[in-house]
């Protein structure tokens, strides 16, 4: 999930197309607070993992 944000992100970003800024910035955001809290032991939805 995190590298399709960065993905979405920068495709946005060099075609100048917002929507896929938009949407690759939540993406990054949502891979970064799995991840975290993944990190940290916290199971979320039943799964301790997202990889």
């Amino acid at each position: 999930m995190i590298v399709l944000g960065v993905i979405l992100l920068l495709l946005g970003w060099l075609l100048g197309i917002s929507i896929l800024s938009t949407v690759g910035t939540i993406l990054l955001v949502v891979g970064l607070v799995l991840l975290l809290l993944g990190s940290v032991g916290r199971p979320i939805g039943g799964r301790r993992w997202y990889y």
